[in-house]
């Protein structure tokens, strides 16, 4: 049985932000059968020895699968997609282009948005000209993006991809800014995918499984 070792409670400021998030979605858009093991982070549970067997930077999300454990979001949808065969495509070619905007997501794009995020929720300190060097950045970035969905639904495929889902995760840091409002493109890309319906489940298990309100995390 799979088993997604995920928050069970985090500092409210974090509340839907959090990288389990992405691998719950996964799940859920796979329609395949798991359990959630609730981690007490507020408490110090994920700096404990038990948890730190399972994670060498102590950090959240945790996939186990009989002997495997696996972290790093990326590497967990990869395994979960191979193991799968659902949300990526068969032909080797098209599976090269799904791994690769994988990969993209979580290297290029959120290179310049994670960083501002942090900024803007004060985690940085005082922004200065820092904030708008990684707004650049941030922008250059859709840019690239916005050309690429081009008369496209989907960033990798013509169906739904592990690309796509950790693209609008990434994406979905910048909900609260105007950033993606001069890239239609983009929009659209993310506005298709926070529409599917197993997000709006993994939202809702979310929101029960940490006590945050529902309408402040979406």
């Amino acid at each position: 049985m799979i088993t997604l070792h995920a928050f069970g409670s985090v500092h409210p400021v974090t509340h839907g932000l959090t990288r389990d998030l992405r691998v719950q979605w996964a799940l859920e858009e796979m329609g395949l059968p798991y359990t959630v093991r609730g981690w007490d982070h507020t408490g110090g549970e994920t700096a404990g020895p038990e948890f730190s067997a399972l994670s060498p930077f102590h950090q959240i999300p945790i996939l186990t699968d009989g002997d495997l454990v696996l972290s790093e979001s990326a590497a967990i949808l990869i395994y979960l997609a191979e193991t799968s065969g659902k949300l990526i495509p068969s032909d080797p070619q098209a599976r090269a282009h799904v791994i690769q905007w994988t990969l993209a997501a979580l290297s290029t794009v959120e290179g310049p948005i994670q960083p501002l995020k942090l900024m803007d929720m004060g985690a940085m300190g005082e922004p200065g000209d820092v904030r708008a060097f990684l707004t650049g950045w941030t922008r250059r970035v859709l840019d690239g993006v916005n050309r690429r969905l081009e008369g496209r639904d989907w960033i990798a495929a013509e169906e739904f991809t592990i690309a796509d889902l950790l693209l609008a995760s990434v994406l979905r840091q910048l909900r609260h800014t105007d950033l993606m409002d001069g890239y239609p493109n983009v929009k659209a890309f993310y506005d298709r995918a926070m529409a599917r319906p197993a997000w709006k489940r993994t939202l809702d298990l979310y929101a029960e499984r940490l006590g945050a309100d529902r309408s402040k995390i979406e």
